[in-house]
């Protein structure tokens, strides 16, 4: 439908939604093309062991209740976190604010739990609520049942250059926040506390 031949998909996000596994997945409708990736990767040693089979047939079972949650707790957040006077810009898909929210409701069965925004304080901003949530947890995966939540510009990006940071859209405000499916109004009470150390 989309023109797409080949999907790589990450199975330690959502499909799994545990924390507790790494795997990966490539669908394919193209017969020959399935060969050759089946072939590569029973080469390359690329199977996973029984047991992470087991741990992502276990969560993909409970899949569509932990995104639906997931997702219904992140437009919350979301729209909380938009009407914030310490918050600069919130992007996230399932705001009407969202540039491309048409589009996403086009071609996507729901917003997904993954939410970026932007603190007026910038870096120490950041910085502050990162170090002063209790609920979430400090990591840079999504798609399990914890909230997540990382701070860039002093985390993953803290070794770029500020040219390098500003080409990767990378701002010194900036916090990645990954929903969970946590009762909402703890998250935002988490985010309500740790936004009030700023």
């Amino acid at each position: 439908e989309f023109g797409i031949d080949v999907v790589l998909h990450s199975m330690t996000k959502f499909i799994n939604g545990h924390a507790d596994v790494v795997a990966g997945m490539i669908v394919t409708r193209n017969e020959e093309l399935c060969t050759i990736l089946h072939s590569a990767m029973l080469n390359m040693g690329c199977n996973m062991d029984p047991h992470q089979a087991y741990l992502v047939l276990r969560g993909v079972k409970t899949l569509a209740i932990r995104v639906e949650r997931a997702q219904q707790n992140a437009i919350k957040v979301a729209e909380y976190l938009e009407n914030h006077p310490k918050v600069e810009w919130v992007k996230y898909p399932g705001l009407k604010s969202h540039p491309q929210y048409e589009l996403a409701q086009k071609q996507m069965d729901g917003p997904g739990a993954m939410i970026s925004f932007g603190l007026k304080g910038g870096y120490n901003a950041g910085k502050t609520l990162m170090d002063n949530v209790k609920l979430a947890m400090l990591a840079v995966s999504l798609g399990g049942v914890e909230t997540l939540i990382q701070h860039p510009a002093s985390i993953t990006h803290s070794n770029l250059s500020a040219e390098a940071k500003e080409k990767a859209d990378i701002s010194q405000g900036l916090v990645r926040f990954a929903v969970g499916i946590e009762d909402v109004e703890d998250i935002i009470e988490d985010l309500n506390q740790a936004l009030a150390m700023i």
